[in-house]
């Protein structure tokens, strides 16, 4: 592969995200936040059998794919501005793309299979344990992985096999691709149309599942004669849907656009939703209206005696 013909050059410089301590302050603050919501969910859904069910296990691994981002993305942008050396090696920029393009992809069909799960629980409850049984969902899980694993692969073979013989200056806060391909000295428009397109596939097909599987849960819930049937119907929902509509509006936005139309402050804005914020509130979306999760915190901390 290209890449390692190009570790003989300089490092790549990541220009970081703004020069402001305090605001710098708080997105170590927000990034704290999420890595320790996502690492008390993980806790807590382990420690609770209660939680031992599909859609918990569903949570568990959007946990994971919250902390790989946050791990991948945070300790190098803060370590570069605290020591002063902003530089980023090829490997490890390689390993930032990699990492963060496998996450991104694998969290799109990841919500597109809870939200199927949503539907089958809501709509067809007594076939439930058949038809989400956990076979079905490790091998829907493992096709997510797989599936953000083999775009990740993909673009980072493609990326590295440009020559980079300009500047050496990343505008951005990590290493993303479209960042890098601005520093190619090759004609990568082709490449870019190509990640244009994949992108639109990779968002909108599984944004149809999660609408189309939204729209038969809305349907059923408005034909149940229980108010309480409906309430709890609608509160794991609109869980789910908070989440879905964070993600995907920062991801459509930073990726369903032209190459032409891309501005580095624009890609920066956007990718601080889906690598901080979104991580950020995840965890507190899908806890402080579940009653389920209250309650097996709540059982935690008695057992430690607060």
């Amino acid at each position: 592969m290209e890449l390692w013909n190009h570790t003989s050059l300089s490092d790549l410089i990541l220009l970081g995200l703004f020069g402001y301590l305090f605001l710098f302050s708080l997105v170590i603050l927000a990034s704290a936040v999420a890595l320790l919501g996502s690492i008390l969910f993980l806790l807590l859904i382990q420690a609770n059998r209660h939680l031992h069910i599909p859609r918990y296990f569903f949570l568990s691994q959007l946990s994971i794919m919250d902390l790989i981002v946050m791990s991948t993305v945070v300790p190098k942008m803060a370590a570069n501005l605290l020591s002063g050396h902003k530089s980023i090696s090829w490997g490890a920029s390689a390993t930032q793309i990699f990492l963060v393009v496998m996450v991104t992809g694998a969290e799109c069909f990841l919500l597109a299979f809870m939200a199927y799960d949503r539907y089958v629980a809501v709509c067809h409850p007594l076939r439930y344990p058949v038809l989400m049984n956990w076979k079905a969902c490790c091998l829907l899980t493992l096709a997510s992985w797989m599936v953000g694993v083999s775009d990740s692969v993909i673009d980072m073979g493609v990326v590295f096999s440009f020559p980079y013989c300009g500047s050496l200056e990343v505008d951005h806060f990590f290493c993303e691709v479209p960042a890098l391909l601005r520093l190619s000295c090759a004609d990568t428009s082709l490449f870019e149309d190509l990640i244009y397109a994949c992108c639109v596939v990779m968002l909108l097909l599984p944004l149809v599942v999660i609408v189309a599987s939204y729209t038969r849960v809305l349907t059923a819930v408005i034909r149940m004669p229980s108010a309480e049937g409906k309430q709890k119907a609608l509160t794991t929902c609109s869980s789910h849907l908070a989440v879905v509509g964070l993600y995907y509006g920062g991801a459509m936005f930073s990726y369903m656009q032209r190459a032409s139309s891309r501005t580095p402050m624009g890609d920066r804005a956007t990718s601080i939703f889906y690598t901080i914020l979104t991580p950020m509130l995840n965890p507190l979306i899908y806890s402080l209206r579940n009653r389920e999760v209250t309650r097996a915190l709540r059982k935690v901390l008695e057992r430690w005696g607060l």
